[in-house]
């Protein structure tokens, strides 16, 4: 079984949600609490090319500090480094297992990571 990481926000109903499903499942699970332990621009890129999606798709765009740093229409180089310095921009949670992740929106999400395991 391989070990799960959830990149978790307690504030966050979802991000609990999600992380109640990965512990209702007895999974292993290292929780990090990105907004305390930002993630790397490494660590991002890493984490979009498991979700294989595009960097605006790993954002809270509706989130102020997304219009106050005129993301719309930026280039990926500065979507990752708008992540990097502004940790809340990233969309939440998100679970990887090392070879896969998902965006734990809606929680459920996390059950296709769960059954591989």
């Amino acid at each position: 079984m391989s070990m799960l990481t959830i990149y978790h926000n307690p504030r966050c109903s979802k991000s609990r949600q999600t992380l109640a499903l990965i512990e209702e499942a007895n999974a292993d699970v290292t929780v990090v609490e990105y907004l305390k332990t930002p993630l790397s621009e490494a660590k991002i890129k890493q984490l979009l090319q498991l979700l294989n999606i595009e960097p605006i798709a790993m954002m809270r765009t509706k989130e102020a500090e997304f219009k106050e740093q005129q993301l719309k229409g930026a280039s990926d180089d500065a979507l990752i480094a708008a992540m990097v310095a502004t940790p809340k921009l990233i969309e939440r949670p998100i679970v990887e297992n090392g070879n896969q992740a998902v965006i734990g929106r809606p929680p459920e999400n996390v059950l296709a990571l769960l059954e591989q395991n």
